[in-house]
C-alpha cells in the first residue's frame, strides 16, 4: 500500500531512484514489491516530467548504481515517458556516460527518438556531450537523420557552438542538409551568434558563395539584437558585402523589393559599400536593416523573424514609443495570420502581448510623470532641423539672402518689409523652452546669424537673445564670435557709407568698435577679444537700451574708432 502512495505524482520509488537512496529503493522492491514499471511526475531542472518511470528517473539523474539494480530487476531499458522520452535519452541528456554505456549493452535503442523526433545523438550534440557522440558514432548512429522540423544533429551542434562535436560529424560524413525552415547548420550558428562556428564552416569548401555572404548578414543582425554590437556587425556585413563584389567573380547583388515597409518606416536594404557606409553613425539605420536583413534570409515563417521584431518593439514600448510599438507588432501579427494555422499558440501569445501593452499605456497615461502626447510633440518640434542641422530659433533669425539689386527695387523698400527676424516669433520660441545657444552644422548660433546680415532692425532681437542667456563670445566652427562677425558687418557698412560721401581718406576696416554695456556698469570695449576700460570721449554711432535697463543684461553700444588715437586702461 505504501508503495502506491503519491506525494506530488510521484511514488516512493521513483523519489529514492531520483535523489539518489539505493538502500530504499532494494528495500521498496525486494521488501515491499515496489513496481519497477510504475510511473509517476518528477522534477527536473525546474520542469515537471509526466508518465516517467523509474528507470528514467535514474538514468536523467546519473546514478549507475540504481540502474544496474533496476535493470537486474526487470525494468524494461526502453521504457518511455509521456513525451516519448528513453531513459538512454535521459542520460545523454545530462552526459552521464557511464549510465549510456551500461543502457546500451543491455539493449536500449539508441534511434528511439521523443515525440518531436531528436534522437540520442541530437540531444548529445546539442548538449556538447563529445564523449557520448563518438561512443554514439562508433556504433554507427544516424547522423544525417532528421528530427519533426527537419534539423539534423550537425544542426544541433552548430546551434549549440561545439565546434569540435562539429569537426567529428563532419568528419564521419555529416551532410550540410536545411531544416523545414530552409536552414543550414551555418546559418543556425549564425542566428544564434557562434562567429567562431561561422568562420570554420565558411572556410570549408563544403559551402557556396552565397551561403556564405548570408550566413555573415544574417551574424551581422545576431549581433546587433541579441548582442548590442553595432560595431562587430557593420564589420561582418562589410565582408559580406566584398564577397557580394568579389574582383574576378561574377557580382551577387541583393535582391530589390519596389515596396517598402511601413512598419520599419519605409527604409531600404543596403546595396553597396557606399550606402553601408552612410548609415554606420546611425544606430537606427543598423537596426532597421538587422530586421529587414534577418526577414530576408530567415522568411517571415521563422520563429525568429517574428521574435525579434516583437523584442524590437518592446523596446520602443519601453522608450515610450507606444506607436512605433504598436505597428511593429501588428506587421509580425500580419505575418504570423498569414503563415501559421488559425489560433497558433504563437499568435495568441502576440494578442496576449497587445493586452499587456494596453494595459502598461493606461498605467502609464495615469502616472502625473508621464509626458502627455501634446507635451511631448511640443518638445520634438523644438528638435526639428533643416539639413543643415539649423533649428526654429536659428530660421526666426536668419534673415533671407537678397540680391544686390533688391535695395534699388522700390517694392523691397516700402511694400515688403522682411518678416525674418522677427521679434514675436523669437520671443515665442524662447519662451516654450528653445535654447538660444544652440548651434548649426557650421557652429552658429542664432546670434551670429544676426550678426552676418545685420540692420538695425535686428537690435530688438539681439537685445532679447541676450536677456535669454545667449552667449555673445560663442565661437562658431570659423572661429569667429558674435562680436567680431557684427564688427565685420559695420565696419562694410561704414566703408560704403563712407565712399558714397565721397570721403575715401583714411577710410580702413577698423572704424567702429562694439560694446557690451551692462546696466549701471562703465562702458566695457573688446578689441581682439581683450577687454579694457573706455576713458575717452567717442562720438557714438548707435546705442540702443531697453526701456527698463532693470530688465535687461545688456545694452549694445556702436562706437566709432575714427575720431580717437590712443587708448588707456
Amino acid at each position: 500500500m505504501v508503495t502506491k502512495f503519491k506525494f506530488g505524482g510521484a511514488t516512493p520509488l521513483i523519489m529514492a531512484c531520483r535523489n539518489g537512496h539505493r538502500e530504499i529503493v532494494e528495500y521498496l522492491v525486494r521488501q515491499c514489491g515496489a513496481d519497477v514499471e510504475e510511473t509517476g511526475a518528477v522534477m527536473f531542472d525546474h520542469e515537471t516530467v509526466e508518465g516517467a518511470p523509474p528507470l528514467w528517473c535514474a538514468s536523467a539523474a546519473g546514478h549507475l548504481d540504481i540502474v544496474r539494480f533496476l535493470v537486474e530487476a526487470g525494468a524494461q531499458v526502453n521504457s518511455k515517458t509521456r513525451t516519448n522520452s528513453t531513459p538512454l535519452r535521459a542520460a545523454c541528456f545530462d552526459g552521464h556516460f557511464g549510465v549510456v554505456k551500461y543502457l546500451v549493452e543491455h539493449g536500449a535503442d539508441f534511434e528511439v527518438s521523443n515525440r518531436h523526433g531528436h534522437t540520442c545523438l541530437m540531444i548529445a550534440c546539442y548538449k556538447g556531450h563529445y564523449k557520448i557522440v563518438k561512443y554514439l558514432l562508433s556504433l554507427k548512429a544516424d547522423m544525417n537523420r532528421k528530427s519533426s522540423k527537419g534539423n539534423t544533429a550537425l544542426h544541433d551542434c552548430a546551434e549549440a557552438g561545439s565546434i569540435e562535436i562539429l569537426k567529428l560529424l563532419l568528419s564521419h560524413g555529416a551532410r550540410m542538409d536545411v531544416d523545414s525552415y530552409g536552414m543550414t547548420p551555418l546559418l543556425a550558428a549564425a542566428v544564434v551568434g557562434h562567429q567562431h562556428i561561422v568562420e570554420y564552416l565558411i572556410g570549408l569548401n563544403i559551402v557556396s558563395r552565397k551561403e556564405k555572404i548570408d550566413s555573415l548578414e544574417l551574424l551581422g543582425a545576431t549581433y546587433v539584437d541579441r548582442k548590442k554590437d553595432m560595431v562587430s556587425a557593420v564589420e561582418l556585413w562589410q565582408r559580406a558585402m566584398d564577397l557580394r563584389y568579389k574582383e574576378g567573380e561574377p557580382h551577387i547583388s541583393k535582391p530589390h523589393s519596389p515596396h517598402t515597409i511601413d512598419a520599419y518606416e519605409h527604409p531600404r536594404e543596403v546595396f553597396d559599400p557606399d550606402s553601408l557606409a552612410d548609415i554606420v553613425a546611425d544606430p537606427d539605420a543598423i537596426k532597421n536593416q538587422a530586421l529587414l536583413i534577418r526577414e530576408r534570409i530567415l522568411g517571415p515563417a521563422h520563429p525568429d523573424t517574428i521574435y525579434f521584431l516583437r523584442y524590437r518593439g518592446a523596446m520602443y514600448a519601453d522608450a515610450g514609443k507606444f506607436s512605433r510599438c504598436i505597428s511593429l507588432w501588428n506587421y509580425a501579427l500580419d505575418m504570423q495570420q498569414a503563415m501559421l494555422e488559425p489560433l497558433n499558440h504563437m499568435t495568441l501569445s502576440t494578442f496576449y502581448s497587445f493586452s499587456e501593452l494596453f494595459e502598461y499605456m493606461l498605467s502609464e497615461k495615469s502616472n502625473p510623470a508621464t509626458p502627455t502626447l501634446p507635451e511631448q510633440q511640443r518638445r520634438r518640434d523644438l528638435l526639428l532641423r533643416g539639413s543643415d542641422a539649423k533649428s526654429l530659433l536659428h530660421l526666426s533669425c536668419h534673415s533671407s539672402y537678397t540680391s544686390p539689386l533688391a535695395p534699388h527695387n522700390i517694392a523691397y523698400k516700402s511694400l515688403r518689409p522682411p518678416l525674418i527676424p522677427n521679434l514675436d516669433l523669437t520671443r515665442i520660441l524662447l519662451r516654450v523652452g528653445a535654447d538660444p545657444n544652440d548651434t548649426d552644422a557650421q557652429g552658429n548660433t542664432a546670434l551670429h546669424l544676426l550678426a552676418q546680415n545685420y540692420t538695425q532692425s535686428h537690435l530688438p532681437v539681439i537685445q532679447l537673445l541676450l536677456n535669454a542667456g545667449a552667449h555673445y563670445d560663442t565661437l562658431n566652427a570659423h572661429r569667429s564670435s558674435f562680436i567680431t562677425l557684427l564688427q565685420v558687418q559695420l565696419n562694410s557698412s561704414l566703408a560704403h557709407s563712407t565712399s558714397d560721401n565721397n570721403n575715401n581718406n583714411n577710410n580702413n576696416n577698423n572704424n567702429t568698435h562694439i560694446c557690451l554695456l551692462r546696466p549701471k556698469q562703465q562702458i566695457f570695449w573688446y578689441d581682439n577679444m581683450e577687454m579694457c576700460f573706455c576713458t575717452r570721449t567717442f562720438n557714438i554711432l548707435k546705442i540702443w537700451k531697453p526701456r527698463s535697463e532693470r530688465k535687461c543684461r545688456y545694452a549694445l553700444l556702436i562706437l566709432d574708432r575714427r575720431y580717437y588715437k590712443n587708448r588707456s586702461a
